[in-house]
């Protein structure tokens, strides 16, 4: 269990990084999708990069969000076991 939560942890944080990366891609080059393929899907006027760069920002919350509680629940595996509190007696 804890060995594929821990690929798991790994998968979520690049797949994050990788999105990070597209959207900061985005950003500094808005006209990156007309450079690349000499075509232009929205006329030119920008509205399909920005919807890449709003869906990019979303995929990399979610892949960071899954990544940080797979990782709380794997430490939360490792941690020692508390002992059971003592029940009070009626």
């Amino acid at each position: 269990m804890q060995r594929r939560l821990t690929r798991r942890i790994w998968a979520e944080a690049l797949l994050g990084c990788v999105s990070a990366l597209a959207l900061a891609m985005t950003l500094v080059w808005p006209d990156w999708i007309e450079r690349l393929f000499d075509e232009s899907p929205d006329g030119g006027d920008g509205s399909a990069e920005w919807g890449l760069a709003l869906g990019l920002a979303v995929s990399t919350l979610v892949a960071f969000g899954a990544a940080w509680r797979d990782r709380q629940a794997l430490q939360r595996s490792r941690a020692p076991a508390k002992p059971a509190a003592e029940l009070p007696h009626p």
